[in-house]
């Protein structure tokens, strides 16, 4: 008789009642189950289990028991009325068409629903504030990208132009109807089905054959884009992200040729362009590369452009964005729709994003209203605190500002090296000293490391923004930006001033803060304000004997450094680690967090990227194959070719650590053993930064390195026992190997020393 029973029962799960397909969806999504999770719990293939989410097929034994009791389970913990139900099924058997608008597999948070942050004092406070502390007070931690979306949004299968579709969950009401679902779609290939997850786990059904069809659909369909970043700026074009499936798609390679990959595009000649053209669409100079941007000319102020970004073809740099090209389309969409949220629409690489950053928040021009016709027009005048529309021409750059090869230095005789005294050298550390016998007698090596340490030296500081005039033998203005040829070899680090008070301190045990390499300077040589000002810090007389500086000047970056410093706190704080713990628990939450959510641990790594890469590209060097030394090149076409710009940032940046260090010297008696950019290396008895920083009573030291996330502040960069270090030493023989490049795990590779 058991048997009998037995086979009753397989009958019965064999016909096990499944709930309708959108059902089955909505359940996965609400616990945040991808359909990759499903598939591997069941054995089956992604394909399987979409299909069975549409209604294509229907699971059979014995799958179809498991799938039904995972079903039944989720039905518990999410009964249907606790969501937005969707439309009622037609009566009819057969499965109806995909839906134009599902939700997703993976929650993500719409762009508003970034935190919102102050902006930061009126400029009269924030310009006494010290550089490593925020404009504002760090933001209590923000509700984490929600991950999984937990509810479900009415779908609608209208393709017209126009159509009403669901707006991203956390939509607020108000927000910009032009952009309601998004500011970037990733569009892939499922099932046969062309598919764009947008952010707020929105799914679009996509319905264009072609690539121009998809830009005209992404223009007049999609309701994509992002809301301007300034008042006087414009709105962000939309971004379409093609995974490899998209490409094969719509005609283009999954991967680029050798060929290709260097000039960075495919050929002018490939069937896409010639679509593009016949459809009267246009490309940028740069052709159609990793990053392509196509467009028709402008009618009025109103843009047509659409940006597409293809991972397949390495335009997710993964020096900078981790494994995020390889992510599933409803993660790369959460990875990319949180730093447009938070930063801005990627529109390249995070270098160029960084410099578009900049141009988005102070626009060059503004568009003013016609007196007469009441109608706006783009105003021919420059936007106060902007560097215009028009870049400086090449030839009014000073010489000592502008790298080796530029057209102002054509003069010069062909091997000619410029010296200190002709170039500016303002560059970030590369330091290292030998250990003293005191130092051999402690334990540990124990790195720190300034958190995005370029933005901090960003904050509050005043560049110049027009042209430079030549001065000689000028009386040196702190306030006024600029390059100074001055000799500041008479400045003595065993003496200087900290804060009103001399001190005396053990100079051959610290870098010089004047140059890259700590070497003491030999004679006069040219520097940034920020260095010049902080020779008269320590207590010394300056004598310029010439200068080229800016009169009309700005805090052009203080508006870049708040965006970015209030994306990487919200970040941080969805990653557990915020800004208002103890040293001691502040240590802790950074240990493994990007672990918590590797997600966004890209993002966080991304924007940290972008603000380097962003400094970087305002000395953009010529990369075209064929250019000579002494011709132009394509970045100096643009305003913010700006290597004075770059120069008082990194000056500005060292400076800001050279000063921590001898306030901690003046205070500890102990000196760094290495620096490397913002990294630096002292000896102590225990492996963490509390067994070395002055901290009373969970108060650090006034001026000194202080724990905790916020811009310009430190954390644990890494630990390593001293007799560590000096194996490396040994090995390579080099007595003064700078170990804060290895400091972190403590590989070391003959790569790296250039072996």
């Amino acid at each position: 008789m058991s048997e009998l029973f037995d086979a009753v029962d397989a009958l019965l799960a064999s016909r096990a009642v499944l709930p309708p397909p959108a059902e089955r969806k909505r359940l996965r999504a609400a616990h945040g189950l991808t359909i990759d999770e499903v598939a591997t719990a069941l054995k089956v293939r992604r394909a399987t289990v979409s299909g069975w989410e549409s209604g294509k097929t229907e699971p059979r034994p014995p799958e179809r028991d498991a799938y039904a009791r995972l079903l039944d389970k989720l039905a518990e913990l999410y009964p249907a009325d606790t969501a937005t139900p969707d439309p009622a099924p037609a009566p009819a058997p057969a499965p109806a068409p995909a839906p134009a608008v599902v939700p997703a597999t993976f929650g993500a948070p719409a762009p508003a629903e970034a935190p919102t942050l102050s902006t930061g004092p009126a400029p009269e406070a924030a310009a006494t504030a010290s550089p490593e502390t925020p404009q504002a007070p760090a933001p209590a931690a923000p509700a984490a990208a929600p991950r999984p979306a937990r509810t479900t949004r009415p779908s609608s299968t209208s393709r017209r132009p126009g159509a009403k579709k669901a707006a991203p969950a956390g939509t607020p009401a108000g927000a910009d109807p032009r952009f309601e679902n998004g500011p970037l779609a990733v569009v892939d290939v499922e099932d046969g089905k062309v598919l764009a997850y947008c952010t707020g786990g929105l799914v679009l059904d996509v319905p264009a054959k072609s690539l121009p069809s998809l830009v005209d659909w992404t223009l007049k369909e999609a309701k994509l884009g992002q809301p301007k970043l300034s008042s006087p700026g414009r709105p962000a074009d939309p971004l379409i992200v093609l995974t490899a499936a998209a490409c094969e798609r719509y005609g283009l390679p999954v991967t680029l040729t050798d060929e290709e990959k260097v000039s960075g595009r495919i050929p002018e000649g490939h069937k896409v362009i010639k679509q593009l053209t016949r459809a009267e669409w246009q490309l940028t100079k740069r052709g159609f590369g990793p990053w392509a941007r196509i467009y028709r000319p402008a009618k009025g102020s109103e843009r047509q452009c659409v940006q597409l970004c293809i991972p397949s073809w390495n335009a997710l740099d993964t020096r900078f964005w981790g494994n995020a090209g390889q992510l599933p389309s409803a993660e790369l969409a959460r990875v990319l729709g949180v730093y447009a949220s938070r930063v801005m629409t990627p529109r390249g690489s995070t270098a160029v994003t960084g410099l578009e950053l900049m141009t988005a928040l102070h626009p060059p021009t503004h568009a003013v209203r016609d007196e007469e016709t009441g109608v706006l027009r783009q105003a021919e005048t420059k936007t106060p605190g902007s560097l215009g529309k028009d870049p400086i021409d090449p030839l009014n750059f000073p010489p000592c500002e502008v790298p080796d090869g530029h057209p102002a230095l054509k003069d010069l005789p062909k091997f000619h090296v410029r010296g200190a005294d002709e170039k500016l050298i303002e560059e970030a550390y590369d330091w290292a000293r030998p250990l003293t016998e005191a130092e051999y007698a402690l334990r540990y090596l124990v790195g720190i490391d300034v958190n995005m340490a370029f933005a901090a030296g960003a904050n509050g500081l005043t560049v110049g923004l027009g042209e430079a005039t030549h001065v000689k033998a000028p009386a040196f203005d702190p306030k006024l930006p600029g390059s100074w040829l001055v000799d500041l070899s008479h400045v003595d680090l065993s003496r200087v001033k900290v804060g009103k008070e001399w001190v005396n301190l053990d100079g051959s045990l610290l870098p010089s803060p004047f140059t890259p390499k700590g070497e003491r300077p030999e004679g006069p040589a040219w520097y940034a304000t920020p260095t010049v000002a902080y020779a008269v810090e320590l207590g010394y007389d300056v004598a310029p004997i010439e200068a080229y500086v800016r009169y009309e000047t700005g805090r052009y970056l203080d508006g870049w450094y708040t965006r970015l410093r209030d994306a990487y706190l919200a970040t941080m704080a969805d990653l557990g680690v915020h800004a208002d713990l103890s040293p001691e628990d502040f240590l802790a939450a950074m240990n493994g967090y990007k672990d918590r959510d590797p997600e966004l641990g890209l993002v966080a790594t991304a924007i940290k990227a972008t603000v380097k890469g962003g400094i970087g590209k305002l000395r953009e060097r010529p990369r075209a194959e064929g250019w000579r030394p002494g011709e132009p090149w394509r970045a100096l076409s643009r305003p913010t070719w700006r290597p004075d710009i770059r120069a008082a940032v990194i000056s500005r940046t060292r400076i800001n650590l050279h000063r921590k260090i001898v306030k901690h010297a003046s205070f500890t008696g102990q000196y760094p053993i290495a620096i490397l950019s913002d990294c630096v290396v002292y000896a102590a008895n225990g492996p963490s930064p509390l067994d070395f920083l002055p901290y009373r009573e969970g108060k650090p030291l006034p001026g000194g390195f202080k724990l905790g996330v916020n811009p310009g502040l430190v954390k644990h960069e890494g630990t390593q026992e001293v007799l560590w270090g000096e194996g490396v030493r040994e090995q390579f023989n080099a007595p003064a190997l700078n170990l804060a490049r290895y400091i972190k795990d403590g590989t070391v590779t003959d790569e790296d020393n250039g072996e």
